[in-house]
């Protein structure tokens, strides 16, 4: 299985921390050169420095770029294409903030469009002409479980992953041609800031025990626990793999078997 990625760029969205910091890492060991997207320049930095190296020619880089200004996003991704063409696409981005959609304000929809869908669009149209010209692309979403069976308690995110989703497989099929890839990993309980948020979000609206929530949430896993960022992170880097190379437009679960559909 040939899951070498020595002289390919990825470029990694959400880069600091969770899935992204651990997608950047299995890039890495298969010896691609990576680049961390996020906001924070100080913590991309010294995140970078510490990716692995698997050959001498290997070179880590950062990009400070906040995913919901599309217009300075695509100014910073077009100048580092430029310098290094990019091959691998990780788009990855924390979920809105928890609620239903009854009472989600026109903003909180706008907001979350902009920094999930349209950020996507936005590095795919940048990074695709280097794709093209180098006769070897990959695009991985990781999105939700959401877009198979809706979250209860997450009804925006709900939404919006759903469109992600869509817009996936119809760039999927447009570029399927040309032998670029656009695939969707579906994560599904995760040891994350993001599951935190959600797991303290239930507990106050609930009046329940921190504690309790959590334990009832890994319950409800067949596997009786979350994953841990890098068992997501393993379905990225095979996707961005040419070993992947015949695999397209498709949602990836991996959630311990939690999804019920099939």
């Amino acid at each position: 299985m040939n899951l070498d990625l020595t002289g390919k760029h990825a470029l990694v969205c959400g880069a600091s921390q969770g899935i992204g910091l651990a997608s950047a890492i299995e890039l890495a060991k298969l010896g691609a050169d990576v680049t961390l997207l996020a906001r924070r320049a100080d913590v991309l930095e010294s995140l970078a420095a510490q990716l692995p190296r698997t050959h001498a020619g290997q070179r880590h880089d950062w990009l400070a770029a906040d995913a919901s200004d599309t217009a300075g996003l695509r100014m910073k991704v077009e100048a580092l294409a430029t310098d290094h063409p990019i091959h691998i696409l990780v788009n990855n981005s924390g979920g809105p903030p928890p609620g239903t959609v009854r009472g989600a304000s026109e903003d909180a929809f706008l907001a979350a469009f902009r920094a999930h869908l349209l950020a996507n669009q936005t590095l795919a149209e940048t990074t695709i002409p280097g794709m093209l010209a180098a006769g070897y692309g990959r695009i991985v979403n990781v999105i939700s479980t959401s877009v198979k069976e809706p979250i209860p308690g997450i009804g925006v995110s709900n939404v919006t992953r759903g469109a992600v989703a869509s817009w996936a497989k119809t760039l999927a099929r447009e570029l399927a041609p040309q032998g670029i890839t656009v695939n969707n990993v579906l994560p599904g309980s995760t040891h994350t800031p993001r599951i935190e948020q959600i797991i303290n979000a239930r507990a106050a609206k609930l009046g329940e025990d921190i504690g309790e929530v959590r334990a009832y949430m890994e319950s409800e896993v067949p596997m009786g626990r979350f994953a841990d960022p890098s068992e997501v992170a393993a379905a990225v880097a095979f996707l961005a793999a040419p070993a992947a190379s015949y695999i397209t437009g498709i949602n990836l679960p991996v959630d311990g078997g939690r999804t019920r559909s099939l």
